[in-house]
């Protein structure tokens, strides 16, 4: 069982540490489930009756809630405790690591029944999972994972310290079809995929390579499971986005953005830096301004949402008839 005391923890990631440097933790967990071995944070005031009865050996505080804390027992403080806490997952991880048994340290970067084409660049410290695909002219940077069955498709390039989970697809063609008549004929797609660097792609995600130019993921760009990304797009750094979006060719999305769950991004739009979409909203227009924006009908009622849906189709009736009424009343 793997252990970290509060000292080496406060001495790697900084921080206010109140309680005995000597103590000991043997996991991280939330603050319901946390036992007296077990290190866990809270972020939100909202949970002061959850942290008054944790039975978390320390937690991680705000200073606002220290004073809380202390009633408790022992307590790390941070001035952002849910980043600190991730550092400490980081860290956690790198002791279960070295810890990990001399055959684990030792299996090799490239399993052997992923299938690397001749052409293609895999970076000697890359790791490469079981039944992985990387066509030719695709390039694997320096310190980056693929988990198993991920395919990089031709001439596609990851760039270093990413982690593609398992079933991701990057370089897949793009949906590009010309109608004539009654059938379609299909627009080959010339481009492919950049993904910059410390980017992370969920499972079962997809990045469509670009019809001409390259579709392209800047760094520091994090993508939840079952994402779908468009021909073109091209999505700024250090932007999040979370499982199930859905993002259609040519739309273009800023740096530091973050996109909730099950949204919609229409194609060929353009979405500012600093913007914030509210999960399930469909973004059908650019967005020009830093902001949150949210465009989803609240649940309801199934009898009440209906009656509000058909109010909703006579709004441009009522209001022709407003500005009758109001054009009369001047006169």
């Amino acid at each position: 069982m793997s252990e970290l005391s509060l000292a080496a923890i406060v001495q790697a990631l900084g921080g206010e540490l109140y309680a005995d440097s000597d103590l000991r933790i043997n996991g991280l967990a939330s603050l319901e489930a946390a036992t007296p071995s077990q290190l866990s944070f809270v972020s939100n005031p909202r949970y002061q009756q959850q942290l008054r009865h944790s039975q978390a050996a320390c937690v991680i505080v705000s200073p606002q809630l220290k004073d809380e804390a202390l009633l408790r027992g022992a307590c790390i403080v941070s001035e952002q405790p849910y980043l600190y806490f991730a550092k400490v997952t980081q860290l956690w991880r790198k002791t279960l690591l070295a810890n990990a048994s001399s055959d684990d340290s030792k299996r090799p970067l490239i399993h052997p029944s992923a299938v690397i084409e001749p052409g293609a660049s895999v970076h000697p410290t890359a790791r490469v999972g079981a039944l992985c695909v990387i066509e030719r002219g695709a390039q694997i940077g320096a310190m980056t994972e693929l988990k198993s069955r991920v395919t990089v498709g031709e001439n596609c390039v990851v760039g270093d310290r990413c982690l593609l989970h398992s079933g991701v697809v990057i370089g897949a063609d793009g949906f590009g079809f010309a109608p004539d008549g009654d059938r379609w004929e299909k627009m080959e797609q010339l481009g492919s995929v950049r993904i910059g660097d410390d980017v992370e792609i969920g499972a079962n995600s997809c990045v469509d390579r670009g019809a001409l130019q390259d579709t392209v993921i800047e760094d520091g760009v994090k993508l939840d499971n079952l994402i779908q990304v468009g021909h073109n797009v091209r999505i700024g750094k250090n932007t999040a986005i979370a499982g199930c979006v859905g993002i259609a060719g040519s739309a273009t999305i800023g740096a530091q953005c973050t996109i909730g769950g099950g949204a919609i991004v229409l194609g060929h739009l353009h979405i500012a830096d600093h913007v914030h979409i509210s999960a399930a909203t469909v973004v059908s227009k650019s967005v020009s301004k830093p902001g949150h924006y949210t465009g989803f009908f609240p649940l309801d009622d199934n009898a009440s949402w209906e009656r509000n849906a058909v109010t909703l189709k006579q709004l441009h009736r009522l209001r022709d008839r407003i500005k009758q009424l109001e054009l009369e009343v001047k006169k």
